[in-house]
């Protein structure tokens, strides 16, 4: 298991970090299973990533371009950029300005490319302006509309990041039946 395994993303080239956001993360999930193989701590057939915010927004991306992970858990993401056109996570530039860089950090747009298994978690009350709740129900909805194994789990009077003893008791539960199910055994 790698835990707080580290990606980092660099503008290259006087690039924003963003134009190439995707492809950095890949790369970086890449070499952190390798690392983790070579080591002997990690077994390729059963990894799974999990992450909150813009960590969910990973996981999400990871699920739709890469055959890296057998399952994944996104908790609180903004999966469609283009619901916060006026720039996110350090992205100043508008919608309008770079169309193509919302399209491609959007997982929402790539829904048909998920085929690992993949929970949403988010707090009913989430007031951060690029992960409000829509975002997951509509995410969960492009999922299940294409087939797609997810699950949805809205945690009430929560808000960003989860607080109630109940709702990170639930979280965990959850997490727990959800990797055990995919990780565990042949599919």
């Amino acid at each position: 298991m790698l835990h707080d395994a580290g990606i980092s993303v660099v503008g290259r080239r006087g690039d924003d970090p963003h134009d190439d956001w995707v492809e950095q993360v890949a790369k970086g999930a890449r070499a952190a299973i390798d690392a983790g193989v070579r080591y002997g701590a990690v077994d390729r057939e059963r990894v799974a990533i999990m992450g909150q915010s813009h960590g969910g927004l990973m996981v999400a991306n990871l699920l739709a371009h890469t055959d890296l992970f057998r399952a994944g858990v996104a908790m609180s993401g903004g999966y469609n950029k283009t619901l916060t056109p006026f720039g996110f996570q350090r992205e100043e530039r508008s919608y309008w300005d770079v169309p193509e860089v919302y399209h491609a950090i959007s997982p929402f747009m790539h829904a048909d490319e998920v085929d690992e298994p993949l929970p949403l978690f988010h707090g009913e009350a989430d007031a951060n302006r690029g992960t409000f709740p829509i975002q997951s129900r509509r995410f969960f909805r492009a999922l299940k509309g294409l087939g797609r194994e997810a699950r949805l789990v809205v945690l009430p009077a929560e808000g960003h990041g989860y607080r109630a003893r109940e709702s990170v008791l639930h979280v965990l539960w959850e997490t727990d039946r959800w990797l055990e199910k995919q990780l565990k055994g042949d599919r």
